[in-house]
C-alpha cells in the first residue's frame, strides 16, 4: 500500500463511516480495485484509521463527552452519586460489552471474513434488505425516550453483528437503538457515542498486537490516514443525521443491494474480485 492508495481508502471511511452502509465492507473493495495485496498491516489499517473518523463524534458532540465531569450530587452514598456522574460513560460500557467479548472471542475468525469479498456482498445484500422495510417496521417517529441501562446493552449485542465485514456497525446499533424505541435520531447518536469505545479498543489492540512489525512507513501512514479520515467525517456526519431523521433509511437499502448484487454477479462472471494474500 502506498501513500495515495491510504489516503484514498481513508477518504472511502471518512465518507463511509457513519453511513449504513458498511465502512469496512467499502475499504474492503476499493482495496482490491486499488490492486493492494491482503496483508497483516492492511487488516490493521481498515480498522485503525475507523477510530480516525470517530473522533470527529468527539469533535462535534464535546459538550457530551464533556459534561459528566462537571457534573455533582452530594445527596445518597458513594456508588449513587458516581453512577449519578458519569451515567453516560457507564452506559456506553455497558452497550461495549458485548463487541468487546465476542470481538476478543472470534479474532481470528473475524480477520479470515475480512480477506472476503463474498462475504461483503453477502451482507451487503442482506443488510440492505432488511434496511429497505426497518421504516415500514418501526412505523413513525417514537417519542425521545430515556436510554437506560438494559437498553444499552441490547443495542451492545447488535453491534456484534456488525463484526461480520459489510454489515455496517452504524446500522446494525442504529436498528438496535429503534428497537429500544428511540427516535432515529438519538439512536443515531447513541451508535455514534458507542463508536468512540468501541474502535479506539479495537485501534489499540491492533496496534499492540502489531507494533513489533511496524516501521516508520507504516506508521507515516497510519497518521495520515487518521487525520484524513477524521476530516472527512467532521463534514459527513452533520448531513447523514439530517437526511436520516427526514428520510430514513430505504435508499441506503437500495444502494447496498445494487453494490451487493452487482459484486457476486461479476463473481458468477468469473470475474477476479478476491484479495490476494501475502
Amino acid at each position: 500500500m502506498n501513500f495515495l492508495q491510504s489516503i484514498i481508502i481513508a477518504i472511502v471511511e471518512g465518507i463511509t463511516e457513519f453511513l449504513p452502509i458498511s465502512s469496512t465492507g467499502h475499504m474492503i473493495i476499493v482495496q482490491k480495485l486499488l490492486g493492494i495485496r491482503n496483508s497483516d498491516f492492511t487488516n490493521l489499517y481498515i480498522v485503525n484509521i475507523q477510530f480516525g473518523a470517530i473522533l470527529s463524534v468527539v469533535v462535534l458532540y464535546w459538550k457530551k463527552f464533556i459534561e459528566p465531569l462537571r457534573k455533582n450530587k452530594t445527596e445518597g452514598n458513594f456508588l449513587k452519586r458516581f453512577q449519578y456522574k458519569y451515567d453516560f460513560y457507564l452506559k456506553l460500557l455497558a452497550a461495549f460489552l458485548p463487541a468487546a467479548f465476542f470481538g476478543l472471542l472470534f479474532r481470528d475468525q473475524i480477520y479470515k471474513m475480512l480477506e472476503s469479498v463474498v462475504v461483503v456482498a453477502i451482507s451487503l445484500v442482506a443488510g440492505g434488505i432488511v434496511l429497505v422495510f426497518v421504516d415500514d417496521w418501526f412505523g413513525k417517529e417514537t417519542e425521545d425516550r430515556k436510554i437506560t441501562y438494559p437498553k444499552a446493552f441490547k443495542i451492545g449485542f447488535f453491534q456484534v453483528i456488525a463484526m461480520i465485514p459489510g454489515m455496517s456497525r452504524s446500522a446494525a446499533t442504529i436498528i438496535g437503538g429503534l428497537t429500544q424505541k428511540l427516535t432515529r435520531k438519538r439512536a443515531a447518536e447513541f451508535s455514534f457515542f458507542l463508536a468512540v469505545p468501541t474502535m479506539l479498543a479495537a485501534s489499540a489492540l491492533e496496534v499492540f498486537s502489531n507494533f513489533h512489525s511496524l516501521g516508520a512507513n507504516h506508521v507515516t501512514l497510519l497518521v495520515a490516514g487518521n487525520i484524513v479520515a477524521f476530516i472527512v467525517a467532521l463534514l459527513a456526519i452533520k448531513g447523514f443525521i439530517s437526511y436520516l431523521t427526514r428520510h430514513g433509511f430505504r435508499v441506503f437499502g437500495y444502494y447496498r443491494i445494487f453494490v451487493g448484487l452487482l459484486i457476486i454477479i461479476l463473481l458468477l462472471m468469473g470475474v477476479d474480485l478476491q484479495i490476494a494474500g501475502g
